[in-house]
């Protein structure tokens, strides 16, 4: 959503308003189709848009984007832009013509604009990440105070708020699970991409846009990078499951009515024009945001010129299809677009542009095999490889022609990568730039090391090692920003190492990086017995005690288990008989997004073990002596490993 002058569609009469200008622009633009000479089409274009994570010392999320925005130059300013959080950063490339070198330009002008950002940000003390999904993100990381303060954006968040009128439910299965509630839009903020333009005639629009559906998750299956949200280890391409919950403006109701939500992979095959898909999502989805338009598009082209469709691009803004058909004017032309926004930011810019390589290799030469694949397979067999290819990358077996079963690394080597370099060398690009990027992404198939492979090895590794979650997902970060330095693809990639956390200490961290969240706990009917089984069986000495809406009620502890059951021993008192009669009813608590220190000084001070953390009044995590206990071990690791390398 690029039109900065939007704004709350708030009531009946603004959406009125605003939907008779986009049926005038879906007017406008079926008459262009059908006159025909409207659209560019002797020259076809590329371009691409790159979204990337800031990051502090510590790997964390870093919400500076508008002091970098002011310091980079004027002249180069216009390249970038914001995104919803004030972490991301956008960088808008120049289209390039479709031929020759194109695509090591683009990896040049893109690896230019990437160490531009790079050099500001590490100036104020920051730095970079190519990455579908930062792993240290944290739940406090997006809340709304780090929404970039632009109309745009409040209007959007204001828009997905309004048409929902509740909290957001997040749930993902993958390898963990989960299960979270969310109060803000900004969740969205979490994914970052690389999104690709392929610009297309309007004759040949149909044939490829499906062709870009069908070729969606084998293409995928190589390139996922975002395996883990919030700690978890969920889908390997975690943000097709992520986008689609962050601003799904759907209800619960009756389960048996059919609801498209606004990130979609769409329906059916496109069987006449792009014009169908916006008709479809004009139809589909209601009006969000508004802006004011000025233009008559009618007597525009009566006078020759092709209208921008401000309307209706306003609109296609907030339908967030995965293969988004894009309608544009450029010097006095219009035409039009796929946008291909599967691709998740990073690893390398090398390898991002060795993924468009192949999309784009594919797109311009599968319909030659294949020129009407909606007789060739059923739709929903190409969304549901969708869907398996973002659950499973390299390990998804597709569904297949002729109802063939095919499992991904052999669909990739043995008939795609093939009809990619065909494709590539069609419009005569450079066979070095043909052979070399390719040959990435049949390396990287071959060894089977996606960037979310990658993480989720090293994560497993070092978590055996460290047993820290927060410094496991801290260490894979900053190796993956090293890497990213080095320039070399993913497939050449080392394991990670908590050595290389030279920054990391704990005096910045949060209660919420380090609480204990896998829970026992009792409810104050329970019987004491049981209370006391529970501690040993989990050799635990402190268990919550919380009520059935998950409401903190009281603590129990071993002592007073021990003293419960001396008393009965020793016939001083009646036996104790339930939780309820030894607890602590009232126990001194902590917010997730306190300070690591501060709580140390209430458990110092208090004399107490153990803090139970509480969020809007429920229970969500509990530190204790053993929490501080890693905490130091893992500092005196960092601090000793620091030491023999300045003496080296």
């Amino acid at each position: 959503m690029g039109e900065s002058r939007v704004k709350l569609a708030d009531s009946q009469e603004e959406v009125q308003r605003f939907m008779k200008y986009v049926l005038k622009d879906l007017r406008a633009l079926d008459r262009m189709l059908d006159e025909g000479d409207w659209f560019e089409s002797d020259t076809i274009r590329i371009g691409a848009e790159q979204e990337l994570c800031l990051v502090d010392q510590q790997a964390k999320a870093w919400p500076r984007s508008m002091e970098i925005m002011e310091k980079l130059s004027a002249d180069d300013a216009g390249d970038f832009t914001t995104e919803f959080a004030k972490f991301n950063l956008e960088i808008n490339l120049k289209p390039l013509e479709f031929k020759g070198d194109c695509l090591s330009r683009m990896e040049e002008n893109l690896q230019k604009k990437v160490d531009q950002a790079r050099e500001v940000t590490e100036e104020l003390g920051g730095e970079i990440l190519l990455t579908g999904i930062l792993p240290t993100i944290r739940k406090m990381d997006v809340d709304l105070k780090n929404m970039t303060p632009l109309q745009r954006y409040r209007a959007l968040s204001e828009a997905i708020m309004s048409l929902r009128s509740e909290d957001f439910d997040l749930r993902i299965q993958g390898m963990d699970e989960l299960l979270m509630k969310f109060d803000s839009p900004l969740l969205e903020a979490c994914n970052t991409a690389f999104q690709v333009h392929l610009q297309v005639t309007p004759e040949e629009f149909v044939p490829k846009y499906n062709i870009s559906q069908l070729i969606t998750a084998p293409v995928l299956a190589s390139t996922v990078g975002s395996p883990i949200l919030f700690g978890k280890r969920l889908w390997n391409e975690t943000r097709i499951a992520l986008f689609q919950q962050s601003v799904d403006t759907r209800t619960v109701g009756d389960h048996l009515r059919e609801s498209s939500p606004r990130v979609t992979f769409g329906n059916e095959w496109v069987k006449e024009s792009i014009l169908e898909i916006f008709q479809e999502d004009t139809a589909r989805y209601r009006v969000m945001l508004s802006s004011e338009v000025t233009e008559d598009v009618g007597k525009m082209l009566d006078e020759g010129t092709p209208p921008a469709l401000k309307a209706l691009q306003v609109h296609n803004g907030t339908v967030y299809r995965w293969n988004r058909p894009c309608y544009g004017v450029i010097d006095g032309k219009a035409h039009l677009r796929i946008e291909n926004r599967v691709f998740p930011s990073g690893p390398t810019v090398t390898d991002e542009i060795a993924n468009s390589a192949f999309w784009l290799g594919l797109m311009n030469k599968m319909d030659d095999y294949y020129p009407d694949v909606s007789e060739k397979m059923d739709f929903d067999d190409a969304r549901m490889n969708f869907v398996a290819a973002s659950k499973l990358g390299l390990d998804t077996k597709f569904r297949w022609f002729d109802d063939q079963r095919i499992n991904a690394v052999d669909l990739i080597t043995e008939e795609l990568l093939p009809i990619a370099r065909e494709g590539l060398e069609k419009v005569d690009i450079d066979d070095d730039d043909i052979t070399g990027y390719l040959e990435i992404i049949e390396k990287r198939v071959e060894s089977g090391q996606t960037p979310s492979y990658w993480m989720l090895n090293n994560y497993a590794t070092l978590k055996k090692e460290n047993q820290s979650k927060e410094q496991t997902l801290a260490a894979i970060t900053t190796a993956m920003i090293k890497n990213q330095k080095k320039g070399e693809p993913v497939h050449k990639w080392g394991r990670a190492r908590m050595e290389d956390l030279e920054h990391w200490q704990p005096s910045n961290l949060i209660v919420e990086e380090f609480m204990t969240t896998d829970l026992f706990t009792v409810q104050k009917d329970d019987i004491l017995e049981f209370t006391a089984n529970l501690m040993d069986w989990r050799r635990i000495r402190y268990v919550p005690v919380e009520d059935d809406k998950k409401q903190l009620v009281g603590l129990v502890t071993m002592r007073m288990i021990f003293n419960a059951y001396s008393k009965s021993v020793n016939h001083e008192e009646d036996v104790v008989k339930s939780v309820e009669d030894i607890m602590i009813t009232n126990p001194i608590t902590i917010h997730p997004e306190a300070s690591i220190m501060e709580a140390m000084d209430i458990m110092e001070s208090q004399q107490i073990g153990c803090l139970p953390v509480v969020k809007n009044n429920r229970l969500v995590g509990i530190i204790t002596e053993q929490n501080y206990m890693a905490i130091t071990g893992r500092l005196l690791k960092v601090l000793h490993s620091n030491n023999n390398s300045d003496e080296q």
